[in-house]
């Protein structure tokens, strides 16, 4: 009798944990336009930058869910947020055409009131990356450049015949390796010790942004316009690895934990997903009734929060697995959590414990959206399926006239 006793306390431990799913843990309001960017520091694990759309960048305690510190950075937009850890600064862009660099030393967040070098560009600024050990600074805009923290010129140019940049990041295993999302829905790789950029992919839509595995060296993903995100192997751009469907608006902004098993997105339809690397389908579904259009979105380098920014002016946190438990948890409930999930993994393909774990309560509009989407591509399928059918049909129809035709004319 083993086999009906664990599934029915594994039958138990998933409805526990659909009961427990509980992941908005609460949100930073002090903004007075709407997130346009997020950064993290892996110096300090409970700090986040946030930058928005009126030049204010500031700096959260996200465990005392207060502010440190608030500066107005730039004149229009913050458009990226990068920390170098090789000079321990910030960095921002922003519509001023500036980049500036902040100190980040102080436990207090007090060193942030003034930059400590400011570089005057020629042109306009979308992103910003830093190499992970070399003092180089990769922007993108009207061209991809690389800088150097000492100089107020760019030390290489590269070019391919794109009008703008829109994301740019480095490799953080290969870290010569850096990619970029262009206006003419193209992905560009580019390598720092070539003169030229290496190789160039272009999708159906625009890609909105870019982010590298953090350990795997080859893998990255993009957050696309036509509501899928795309993973690509960096060796072979011939065929993305996966197509990562759901959504049902633009992607906008795309973040990998630290461990490169999941990442999480962030869309217009006014959800957060939260994705298997190597599934096609979210594992998890975050949404509130106030949460508007999401623009960015980041997951914590310690591996169990979600930052997710949108336009309503909130920084929202949650949970990287919904059903978690904060706080000190005990040896035997510890080891009572790990056989309920071994339990779950178990029989996860039986068709009642596969229902209950995958069901999503989700907004209205995200609903008749799915199911409207669902209904196009049926109804493709058919079409295409009919068309396919009748050319078969009609192909001995006409051979035969063709041989009636042969025949009378010897």
């Amino acid at each position: 009798l083993e086999a009906p006793r664990e599934y029915t306390r594994a039958l138990n431990a998933v409805k526990l944990e659909r009961v427990f799913a509980l992941p908005f843990i609460g949100c930073l309001d002090g903004h007075r336009d709407g997130l346009s960017c997020l950064g993290k520091t892996p110096d300090h694990l409970s700090w986040l930058y946030s930058g928005a759309c009126d030049g204010e960048l500031k700096l959260w305690d996200v465990a005392k869910r207060r502010v440190l510190c608030t500066v107005q950075a730039h004149d229009g937009f913050v458009r990226a947020i990068a920390y170098s850890q090789e000079s321990s600064s910030l960095y921002t862009v922003g519509d001023d055409k500036l980049i500036k660099q902040w100190k980040s030393e102080a436990e207090d967040g007090s060193d942030l009131k003034a930059p400590v070098n400011t570089i005057l560009t020629g042109g306009m600024l979308t992103g910003i990356s830093p190499h992970r050990s070399k003092p180089i600074l990769a922007t993108c805009g009207e061209a991809c450049n690389l800088w150097e923290h000492t100089r107020a010129q760019p030390i290489k140019t590269f070019q391919w015949g794109v009008d703008s940049l829109q994301s740019i990041k480095f490799n953080q295993v290969e870290e010569n390796i850096l990619a970029a999302c262009g206006s003419d829905r193209s992905i560009i790789l580019y390598d720092m010790r070539e003169s030229v950029p290496l190789r160039k992919v272009v999708l159906k839509m625009r890609s909105n942004s870019i982010c590298w595995n953090p350990m795997e060296a080859f893998i990255f993903t993009v957050a696309n316009e036509d509501y899928n995100l795309y993973t690509f192997d960096m060796r072979n751009l011939n065929s993305p690895l996966n197509v990562h469907s759901d959504h049902v608006s633009a992607v906008i902004d795309v973040d990998y934990s630290p461990t490169g098993k999941e990442f999480v997105s962030a869309s217009y339809d006014k959800t957060v997903r939260i994705y298997d690397a190597r599934q096609a389908h979210s594992r998890d579904i975050y949404h509130t009734k106030r949460m508007q259009r999401l623009t960015c979105a980041a997951w914590s380098l310690d591996d169990r929060f979600i930052f997710s920014g949108s336009d309503e002016m909130n920084i929202r946190i949650w949970k990287a697995r919904a059903a978690e438990k904060l706080g000190v948890v005990k040896p035997r409930e510890k080891t009572a959590l790990r056989v309920n999930a071994k339990l779950i993994e178990k029989f996860e393909h039986h068709p009642h414990i596969k229902k209950i774990q995958r069901h999503r309560h989700v907004p209205k509009h995200v609903y008749n959206a799915r199911n409207e989407l669902r209904s196009g591509r049926i109804a493709a399928r058919r079409k295409e399926f009919n068309v396919r059918t009748h050319t078969k049909r009609q192909k001995p129809i006409i051979s035969e006239k063709v041989k009636a035709i042969v025949s009378e004319q010897q």
